[in-house]
Parts: structure tokens; sequence; C-alpha cells
């Protein structure tokens, strides 16, 4: 009996779970499906926007889906509320929206014309009055306003960026990596297929990995090689150096 979802879940994370749980292959389920392994792989990934009409991702959909046991038309229907749904409301609201006409444009463009004349006017009057007060306050050696003689001069605050703590690097072929924060179903932070020589850096400390393909994939952390778990799944708590 294939296996149910609950409404509104994953599509492409839980087709990945199921096939890796099984231990399978794209090139297995290219030959199973008689769909090419990148547009399964795009599946998995949720890219169905480099994918052909919807008509293609729903024959995809519900073909790997049962193909891994699960069920294809359940697949078929959430694709169809997420997606299908909702570019057709924007078609909908594309072809009610008023023509506008030459009138209307042109009050519209009056109105900008209007604005963009209040605030030239009141950028000249904000340059007079500052004028005039380095002109007053300046001292007979017309030094100026201090601080407008030396705008931008100062030094400026230096921007800190995010120590890497946890380096995922795909060194010997493409792997597909979920890594979520703390925990399994934690906030995600990256969910995609890294291709020979990617990497995807995390400053955060508390982690939970997923890797489809380990042997592909080394995981480092402050710059030192860790041992991954035969599953690729596995949680990983940094302390603080």
């Amino acid at each position: 009996m294939p296996l149910r979802w609950p409404s509104m879940f994953e599509i492409g994370l839980s087709l990945r779970e199921a096939r890796t749980r099984q231990g399978l292959e794209f090139p297995e389920m290219e030959a199973r499906t008689k769909v090419r392994a990148k547009y399964l792989r795009l599946l998995e990934e949720e890219q169905f926007d480099q994918l052909p009409a919807h008509t293609y991702v729903k024959g995809f959909l519900r073909t790997y889906a049962d193909c891994l046991g699960l069920d294809g038309q359940l697949y078929v229907d959430e694709y169809n509320s997420r997606f299908v749904a909702v570019d057709e409301d924007a078609q909908v609201r594309v072809r009610r929206a008023p023509v506008t006409t030459s009138r209307s444009r042109a009050q519209r463009r009056e109105r900008r014309e209007s604005r963009v004349v209040v605030l030239a006017l009141s950028a000249i009057a904000i340059l007079t009055a500052l004028v005039i007060a380095a002109w007053r306050f300046g001292g007979p050696s017309g030094q100026g306003v201090q601080g407008l003689s030396s705008a931008g001069s100062g030094p400026r605050t230096a921007q800190h960026t995010q120590p890497t703590v946890v380096a995922v690097r795909a060194l010997h072929g493409a792997s597909f990596v979920v890594v979520r924060y703390r925990r399994p179903t934690g906030r995600p932070l990256f969910s995609g297929t890294l291709e020979r020589g990617d990497v995807q850096t995390f400053p955060q400390r508390l982690l939970w990995v997923s890797i489809t393909s380990p042997r592909n994939v080394v995981v480092t952390v402050y710059g030192k090689r860790i041992t991954i778990p035969k599953s690729g799944d596995f949680q990983l708590t940094v302390p603080r150096r």
C-alpha cells in the first residue's frame, strides 16, 4: 500500500528521503522511471521552474512517487495546490486588471513631477540653510561648520563577518546535502546539490546534517576534518573556541 503524507509536506525532501531510505541512486531511478536523472534531481530540489510545463512536472512527480512506493496522486495534488493554483490566480488577476487610460497616466505623471519639484525645492532650502550656518558660525578663519568639512573623512566602522565554524565540501563528486539548525525539524539553512568542488560554510555551532553520498563529501570544523557516519545523517555540536 502506498505511503501517504500529511497535507503541506515538503515534496522534494520526502522524495529524497524515500529514495535514500531504499538505497537507490539517480541512475537506477532513471532506468526505472524512464525520466532523466537531472529531472529527478530537480524534483527533489523543488526547482520546478527549471522543468517543462505543469503537465510534465505532474507526470514526473506521479511516476517518481509511485516508483518509490508513495502515493503519486497525493504528490500531484500537493503540487497543484502550492504551485499551479498560484499561477492561475496570478493570471486571473492580470486579466482582471483595468486598462489604464491615457488620462490617468497623465495624472500620475503630473503627480510625480509635482513631487520631484517639491523635493528639489526642499533640497535647495536645506543647502541654503547649511551655507548660511557655515558662514555665520564658521569663524573668521573660514574653517566652516565642523562636521561638514570632515564628512566622510573619519574612520569607518569595520564590518564584522561571522567566522566559519563548519564547512561542507563536495571533494570527490556531487551529493545532495541538507543542513538544518540544531535538529532534523529545525530551521533549514541549506538544501541542494553540491557539485564537485562546491563548498557551503556555516557560522552556527549546532547543526543537523544529512548527506546523500557521504563518500563524496568532506566536513570540517574550524578547519579540521571530522568523520561522517555511513548513513550520512548526524547532529553536530561545536564547542566555543
